[in-house]
């Protein structure tokens, strides 16, 4: 592949498909209300096409356009329909399917057509010339009606390899029709960088119209694919926020534009653009309901979320050493890691990161150190319950644990009902706080849960802030599972006020001492961010 650092384009085309292709990703399904919330995001972003569905072919996807035409209006974004070419045999004008295109009101419309001769002949059931007749009609009968028209050449990269000659006279076909995008397509997602260049360059010279890449990732070569097709020639780029998409996913639109814009140098993005990649993305994860990934490119929790002591202690020197670009630049930030191999570098640097200046400070270093390392040989972590680890500093520094309750007893019971084979939990928790003592029962769908429930109704007298509290992951794992059911338990939970979230772990030779921990823990942090003082 070329080494070229940067292609000669004046501007490459963003185009979104998270609301069409990437809503086919297994488990998840995307609402009308959804897609009119997530399309807004996309457009502050700055993307420049937004595809909003199969208009006339789904019927949410019709009710989606209808609302976006009256609901939503964009700043950056131009919205696109999807649909396909004509059917074989008929006419683009009496084609109910391509009318529905048409009736959707969007600016653009997206074609999907069949480029590979091997799917036209076995899919669709027709010759090469009639598939190709199919995309000049269709294309022409829509530019004739003043809608800009983006050609999806579907198969494009395995059919050129198996019949190149046929695969290009489907991208002239469609330009020569009218077409203003090309965008070929690895459908399968099987491509390589080496061969996407190498293809895209070929079809380069052979025609002056814009190209574009649409990439799958079941190669895991999806990112890498859409940057060679750009340096090769490609001046517009398909892809799902988050990598959504059917099987492995599509290619990841967010770190695309990063590529671009940060190692290209190539300015793709209007509105926000990438400072506020990393929170639009998020958001959206909110919508479709899909916990974000911590390892994603850019914009992941821990993409500049450094563990180990030596990097540490040049990246208090000199953060660029270990980042490969200001985290800031795409609205993330540089975390630190305290585990067991922390050194007093991390550890530094994480309190600095909490709001504490422990420089200087080589004794109290020193002992939270080795509270970590001797904490996390007993199985607990801290890389992700940072909640957890401020607790631990500030009792380093004060002396003591901010204290704003003061436990007597707790129990959990759980009742299974042979009769009705209903299984009920019950829990009771006496505490005290201040010279109040508090004795409050709570139900649950599990022991743990009744323990959540009543010890926040032991406390959210004392402590109203505790109502906005919410218990939004947990996630238990058996530290040495060769001991069965005797394992000693770690849990690690998160929770929110609306605003924030914060993490917390427990360590206990059972499930429900691992969770009191850490449901303790989260409730002390979670005050304290709140500035509540202790009775």
């Amino acid at each position: 592949m070329s080494t070229a650092s940067k292609p000669d384009v004046a501007d490459v085309h963003v185009y979104d498909t998270t609301l069409r292709d990437g809503a086919q990703q297994e488990g998840m399904n995307l609402s009308v209300a959804d897609k009119l919330a997530i399309a807004p995001l996309l457009d502050e972003l700055g993307v420049t096409f937004i595809e909003g569905g199969w208009p006339g072919a789904i019927p949410k996807d019709t009710e989606f356009f209808a609302r976006a035409e009256k609901d939503l209006t964009f700043s950056n974004a131009e919205l696109a329909a999807f649909g396909s070419t004509r059917k074989a045999g008929g006419r683009a004008h009496t084609d109910t399917q391509v009318r529905a295109l048409l009736d959707s009101a969007a600016p653009t419309i997206t074609l999907v057509a069949k480029s590979d001769i091997r799917h036209v002949e076995r899919a669709l059931r027709t010759d090469g010339e009639e598939n190709l007749a199919m995309i000049a009609d269709t294309v022409a009968y829509l530019t004739d009606a003043g809608r800009r028209v983006i050609v999806d050449a579907e198969h494009f990269f395995d059919g050129y390899r198996f019949d190149p000659d046929y695969a290009l006279r489907a991208v002239t076909t469609a330009f020569e029709a009218g077409a203003d995008v090309v965008a070929l397509c690895d459908t399968n997602g099987g491509m390589l960088p080496d061969w996407v260049f190498d293809i895209v360059s070929s079809v380069r010279e052979r025609t002056d119209g814009r190209l574009g890449i649409h990439a799958h990732n079941d190669s895991g070569c999806a990112v890498a694919n859409s940057m060679a097709a750009v340096i090769a020639g490609a001046h517009h780029v398909q892809g799902t926020v988050n990598g959504y998409g059917e099987r492995t996913g599509n290619a990841d639109l967010l770190a695309v534009v990063a590529n671009l814009e940060l190692k290209l140098e190539i300015p793709v993005l209007g509105g926000a653009g990438l400072a506020e990649v990393t929170r639009i993305a998020h958001a959206v994860s909110e919508i479709t309901n899909i916990a974000p990934f911590a390892r994603q490119p850019y914009i992941g929790a821990s993409a500049f979320a450094h563990k180990a002591g030596l990097h540490a202690s040049a990246i208090r020197v000199d953060p660029d050493l270990y980042q490969h670009i200001d985290p800031r630049k795409v609205g993330n930030d540089m975390r630190m890691l305290v585990s067991d191999m922390a050194g007093r570098a991390s550890i530094e640097l994480k309190g600095r990161e909490l709001g504490f200046d422990l420089s200087g400070q080589s004794d109290l270093l020193g002992r939270v150190t080795e509270r970590v390392k001797d904490a996390e040989a007993n199985g607990y972590t801290f890389d992700a319950a940072d909640a957890s680890f401020e607790l631990l500093l500030r009792e380093e520094i004060a002396g003591t644990r901010p204290a704003f309750f003061r436990t007597e007893s707790w129990r959990a019971i759980v009742e299974h009902t042979q009769q009705t084979g209903e299984v009920n939990a019950e829990a009771t928790v006496k505490l005290h706080t201040g010279d109040v003592r508090v004795v409050s029962t709570g139900e649950g769908n599990g022991p743990v849960n009744a323990l959540d429930a009543a010890l926040r109704q032991s406390l959210v007298t004392a402590y109203p802030a505790i109502e906005d509290f919410e218990l939004i992951d947990y996630k238990v794992r058996l530290l040495d599972s060769s001991h069965g059911t005797d394992a000693v338990t770690r849990v690690l939970l998160e929770m929110t006020d609306g605003q924030d979230s914060w993490s917390t772990v427990g360590v206990g030779p059972n499930i429900l001492e691992a969770s009191w921990e850490a449901l303790v823990d989260s409730l002390v942090y979670g005050l304290i961010r709140h500035e509540v003082v202790p009775l």
